[in-house]
């Protein structure tokens, strides 16, 4: 795998080694041991999929301590704006984020430690979303920041009113009211 640092400490993105012939493609989506070799020493506990269609923002989500996440996501079909949010108190880069896309072609993935606030929006017009997680889902832990917090200034790449919210996705604080 090539690894790719961003200018946010510790979330890096992963491009597989693809091997392509006539009967199509294969590549590795995850090695432990070359996930530890290349980036951190971490136990993926579950492991989460999503489908959504164009126009979908999921996000942006954390889970609060004992309870926060390092995940490792990936497009299996489709293609999203995937973002993540620095969220670590004291961090030189607390409230900037990191866009990427991710798509079924590139097969990008993204690791996102620890301390950070995630979300997706969908572009194509469906996607099916898989993400790794370090730690279980704890729902009396998850909190969120408002998707269109003006601080932050994401351009999530869809028109606002093509966006697809859930309810609970509505009502989430500005980073600075958390």
């Amino acid at each position: 795998m090539n690894i790719i640092k961003t200018e946010i400490e510790g979330l890096i993105i992963i491009e597989p080694r693809i091997f392509k012939d006539a009967r199509g493609y294969f590549f590795e989506s995850f090695s432990q041991r070359e996930f530890e070799e290349k980036i951190c020493q971490t136990t993926f506990v579950q492991d989460n999929e999503s489908f959504s269609c164009y126009g979908v923002v999921r996000g942006l989500h954390f889970q609060q301590e004992p309870f926060s996440q390092a995940k490792l996501v990936r497009v299996v079909k489709g293609a999203v704006l995937d973002v993540a949010v620095d969220i670590r108190k004291g961090s030189p880069t607390y409230g900037k984020h990191v866009a990427i896309e991710l798509t079924e072609e590139n097969h990008r993935q993204v690791f996102i430690p620890r301390g950070f606030a995630h979300g997706f929006a969908v572009l194509s017009d469906e996607v099916i979303f898989q993400y790794k997680c370090d730690n279980y889902y704890a729902p009396q832990s998850e909190r969120g920041i408002a998707w269109n917090d003006p601080a932050l200034n994401i351009d999530w790449r869809i028109p606002a009113d093509k966006i697809i919210l859930s309810e609970k996705d509505t009502k989430y604080p500005l980073l600075k009211d958390l």
